[in-house]
Order: C-alpha cells, then structure tokens, then sequence
C-alpha cells in the first residue's frame, strides 16, 4: 500500500513529482473522499480527506486563487481548497447529487439537487463562501454534470443563459460537454452532430472527454476509448481499452496528458500514454472523480 499522505514531506512530495508535476485524483464514494496523488502514470500516496458520502465531486480551476474541490453530497455541497490539507466544509444544505465546471464562466458550478433543481453557484473571490446561486430550471432525476450538460431520466440538457433546454435522448446517465457533447444513455453512446449520433448500441453507464478529441465511455461494462481521427466521432474512430484489472470502469476522468479511470472495486487506473497503471485504494461505491493540478 502507498504510504499515508501525513507520512510524506512536502519536499518529499515535490521529489516525487519530479518534472511530470502532481495531479491529485478527488474520487468521490459513498463512504467519502479519496485522495490519490499522481505523476504522469506513476501512483503515489492516497488517502481519505472526507468521510461524508459524496455523490459527485468537480475540481474548480481559478486564475490567481486557490482551486477548490466541490462535492456533491446528501447534505449539500461540500467545498475545499487544494493544497495538501484540504478541509472539506459545507456551504449550503440543500441536498446535491451531480456537480461539474459551468463552461466559459470562472468560479461558477453547475449543480444538480435532489429534487431535480438546477443551478449555477458562483463563488466569492479568493474564498470557499458561495457568493450567489441561481435557478436555472428542473429536470428528472439528475444523474451528471458537465461543462453546460446536464445528463438526467428525461433527456440530456443544455444549460443556454440561465436556462436549461432539454436536447433530445431518454434515459441519460452521463454526459461530457468538454468539445464534442456526448452522452452516455440506456440505449447506448452518442455524439452531437446533426442531432444524435449513434456510437455503438447497449447500457452505457459513464462518458468523459479532455476537450482536445480525446474520450472514453463505458458502454455494456467494456471500455472505450477514443482518440483525435481527423474530428470523426463515430463507431469506427473508438476502440475497447484493456484495464490491466478484470473490473468494470465506473468513473472516468482526465487531467493535463492524463486518463483515468475508476472501477467498481475501487481500483483506481492511470495512463499517460504508454498504458495502464493501476493502485487499488480500498473503497467501493464508487460515484465520480476528478483531477486537480497541484504543481
């Protein structure tokens, strides 16, 4: 097992991460918040830095302020700075269950309540405090947040001005707004382009993208991964993505040069570009991850 992360220094930290920097996975469970620190593909220390069931969990990148890690929680959202002590504190107590980055605004979320609420939380400066929310409409069962997507029972949303409209699918169990818009549905894996394109058939339970051409999405238990084919999205351009763990991805995140994955074992996976390498982390329940880039 890695070592707990009160046993390593930050110089020791600073080593470790070398010239490939440090990306720390927040992966959200139903028994809290893991933390696993990451160099390119290389698995450092891991750790649990909140023990409140997360349902979601998004990293909020800021220019010249600290980033913070929002999680979304039976309790409400639950807010921590980055650093090496992150101190997880409610700032409201409305019940969340997906949360994601709201595209081309800095410091605002996209937040997805219990009773189907939809909105977008702003915060305040330098700070952790919610400067201001606003309602932005309701659909049915909300399952993910990303970008300007909202994946729910009824369909996948755009949130469009302080609005959301609903833009077609059933069933929506994942979506990825980061460049192409993708959804993850009962019925199988899609692509927006005049209007929903079929990937490939089946259950697909999880989708994530980096924004840059490159995708991954589970679809019938199997991973798929795409990579950038001239800006081709369909069937033929993703490829099944062997884990180096007979599990079934769960959660699925990307950082700068980096992919990973999360099982249902609580196995947590990493490729950098010349394969997989994989921690177990000891948690099952597995809900969401997201990365944050710390140096």
């Amino acid at each position: 097992m890695a070592p707990a992360e009160d046993d390593i220094s930050i110089d020791e930290k600073r080593v470790y991460a070398g010239s490939a920097g440090r990306t720390d996975a927040y992966v959200a469970t139903g028994s809290g918040i893991v933390r696993v620190s990451l160099s390119a593909d290389k698995i450092g220390a891991f750790d649990m830095v909140a023990r409140d069931a997360a349902r979601d969990v998004a990293v909020l990148a800021r220019d010249g302020r600290a980033d913070l890690v929002v999680a979304a929680t039976p309790d409400g959202l639950s807010v921590a700075p980055v650093d090496d002590d992150p101190d997880f504190a409610l700032v409201d107590d409305d019940p969340a269950v997906a949360v994601g980055v709201a595209g081309g605004r800095d410091d605002a979320l996209l937040v997805a309540r219990e009773d189907g609420a939809v909105e977008r939380v702003e915060f305040a400066g330098g700070e952790t405090a919610v400067a201001s929310t606003t309602p932005l409409g309701t659909v049915a069962d909300p399952r993910a947040v990303d970008g300007a997507l909202v994946a729910a029972a009824d369909g996948v949303f755009r949130v469009t001005g302080d609005a959301v409209e609903n833009v077609g699918l059933d069933d929506a169990r994942d979506a990825a707004g980061a460049g192409m818009p993708l959804a993850a549905t009962g019925a199988g894996l899609y692509w927006l382009g005049n209007g929903w394109m079929s990937v490939r058939e089946g259950g697909a339970d999880a989708v994530a993208a980096d924004g840059d051409g490159h995708a991954m999405a589970v679809v019938d238990g199997d991973l798929l991964a795409h990579a950038d084919a001239g800006g081709e999205w369909d069937d033929e351009t993703w490829a099944v993505a062997d884990l180096p763990v007979d599990e079934t991805a769960v959660a699925l995140g990307y950082g700068p040069g980096l992919s990973v994955a999360v099982t249902d074992a609580g196995t947590l996976c990493v490729d950098a570009g010349d394969g997989w390498r994989h921690q177990v982390v000891g948690v099952r329940d597995v809900e969401g991850v997201a990365l944050a880039v710390v140096e």
